[in-house]
Formats: C-alpha cells, structure tokens, sequence
C-alpha cells in the first residue's frame, strides 16, 4: 500500500470515528420498568419509581408561581393531582419533553365555571434551546410557565426511562 492510500484511509477512519463518537441526546435504557412518576412539588424532587422502589430522583423547578393546583392559563402553577405521560416531544423548544395529561375533564369544568381556560402544554423539560432564555432561566429558581423542568442530562435520562402511559402524580 502507498503512502497517498494510507493517509486517505486513515483520514478516512477518523471522519468515521467522530462522526460515531458524538454524543446523541436519545439514549437507551435497559433496567427495571419505571410504572410511576412521583413530584413532590413542596420538596422540589422527581421521583422514578418501579412499584414502590425508587429508580431515580432528580431536583426540579416549577412554574414561577407553584403553591397550590394549575387552574388557569397562565398562572403560573404547576399542577397536582394524578395525570398520565401522553406524549413525547423530540423537537421540544427545552431540548427534550415528555407531555403530561394535563387538564383531565374536571380541571376543564372547573375553569369554564369560572370563565376561562384551564391551559395546557404542562411538560417535564430540560433547559431552553435558545441561549438567552437559558441565562433567564439560570437566573430563578421556578422560571417555567408550570411545567416540570430539570437539566439537559436528566431529561435525556428520563426520556429514555419513562414510557408513554406512565402514572404521574403532582403532590403539593
């Protein structure tokens, strides 16, 4: 071999390297089922949980006006009660997303007795895409608008871990 083919297959064996050497924000998981999601909104914690053993906890921040249950767009809250995650967004504006079930039919009534809307779009999140709205958020703890928000890492982490139809309760 001469040395014009040894030098183009080895510059062509590192381009292949890196390129597989990147890292992905999808990840794999292999252990034990997460049948639960736990948030303990007073404590600032998620919890994964298979039955009753605890997988995983992660410290979290919440909507920017977190006592008490989301009952309006645009209050600030973060929900409590039992939904489910029905949803999954790999194109989040927060680098990865999983959707929670929120508003179920009651949070609806209960809004349209009071004349408004219940909102929607309640997500566990990682940080924003857009620099400017990471410093913000850097910046205070409970910055989202009411959804669940951890770091980049963990979500990628909870992402892989957590199916669609996964039991998630908000406690106060």
């Amino acid at each position: 071999m001469d040395r014009r083919h040894f030098g183009l297959g080895a510059v062509a064996a590192l381009g292949l390297s890196a390129c597989g050497s990147q890292d992905s924000k999808f990840r794999r998981y292999y252990g034990p089922a997460v049948t639960s999601v736990v948030i303990n909104k007073g404590a600032r914690k998620m919890y994964l949980l298979n039955n009753e053993k605890v997988l995983k906890e992660y410290k979290v921040d919440l909507g920017f006006a977190p006592a008490g249950h989301k009952q309006f767009e645009g209050d600030g809250k973060t929900p409590e009660g039992t939904y489910l995650i029905d949803r999954r967004n790999p194109n989040s504006a927060f680098h990865l997303s999983l959707g929670i079930s929120y508003p179920n039919a009651r949070d609806v009534a209960y809004a349209q007795a009071m004349g408004k809307k219940p909102g929607g779009e309640i997500f566990i999140h990682g940080q924003p895409n857009l620099l400017r709205d990471r410093k913000k958020a850097k910046k205070q703890p409970d910055w989202t608008a009411g959804c669940i928000a951890v770091r980049n890492e963990e979500i990628e982490e909870i992402y892989a871990m957590v199916r669609d139809g996964t039991v998630i309760t908000l406690r106060a």
